[in-house]
């Protein structure tokens, strides 16, 4: 247990909500830097080396994070419980196999992302065509003007924490509503294009954002289709067994076949 003395007294709620802050600050350290000592650490995170230290033991202690040498780095505790997040409640379990077949159809990276602190954020990825350039992992995140985070954006009721938002997007916007999807020519990533796709829960509306991400010479009207098709399977798929039997993934010509522009 990550404790402090005289959390029980008057003002322990206080005193209990700044521990857990510096110990979420002192895990952000760890996570920007990947590894680090003791001294880096307490700097990064605003902690007396003192404080920085007996949290990070007491992380140690619990798991969370790891000695290696004479640094810490994250834990295997952490990464355990941090793998089995999710948006919705078998989101995972729906979308692994259509982004699979997807990938393999197409050769796109494909990604389902969802929107957290005004950025677009990768919840699972398959590798493809645009690994070199942009990778897919679970946890990156992107600017939410990505193909993925302005679908969830465009869809979102009002109030999302994103203003001011530029004079064009609400054209933009209701083109994605119209259109249920949202695309990106190039417009992060030099020499990737990507199209995303909502995927929607009963009772939840849209819960995340299906997108393919592919050289400047894909067709992305084609490209559209197939990904329109995916987040469909995989919207099916959280409604139970017998709509994923009654919804299929997208089949067509191998990636080496696909047209082009």
């Amino acid at each position: 247990m990550i404790t402090c003395e005289g959390e029980e007294s008057g003002g322990g709620t206080s005193r209990g909500r700044g521990v857990l802050e510096g110990a979420f600050a002192l895990l952000e350290a760890v996570e920007a830097t990947g590894e680090a000592g003791l001294t880096a650490l307490a700097a990064r995170s605003g902690l007396p080396k003192t404080t920085a230290y007996r949290l990070l033991e007491q992380l140690a202690g619990l798991g969370v994070v790891e000695h290696h040498g004479h640094g810490y780095r994250m834990g295997p505790r952490l990464f355990r419980l941090g793998t089995g997040w999710q948006p919705h409640p078998g989101l995972r379990a729906a979308s692994n196999g259509p982004m699979q077949r997807l990938s393999g159809v197409t050769g796109a990276s494909v990604g389902l992302c969802v929107l957290r602190e005004g950025r677009t954020m990768a919840v699972l990825g398959v590798a493809g065509m645009a690994e070199h350039l942009a990778p897919i992992r679970p946890g990156a995140t992107w600017p939410w003007h990505a193909a993925a985070g302005k679908l969830v954006v465009a869809t979102a009721p009002p109030g999302a924490p994103l203003n001011p938002l530029p004079e064009s997007w609400r054209r933009e916007a209701s083109a994605i509503r119209d259109s249920g999807l949202a695309l990106d020519r190039e417009e992060l990533v030099p020499g990737v294009c990507c199209v995303a796709a909502p995927v929607v829960a009963a009772g939840d509306g849209v819960v995340g954002a299906l997108c393919a991400m592919v050289d400047p010479s894909y067709d992305l009207r084609q490209l559209g289709r197939a990904v329109a098709q995916t987040a469909r399977a995989v919207s099916a798929g959280l409604h139970g067994p017998l709509a994923v039997r009654n919804t299929q993934t997208p089949t067509g010509p191998p990636a080496t076949h696909m047209a082009h522009r």
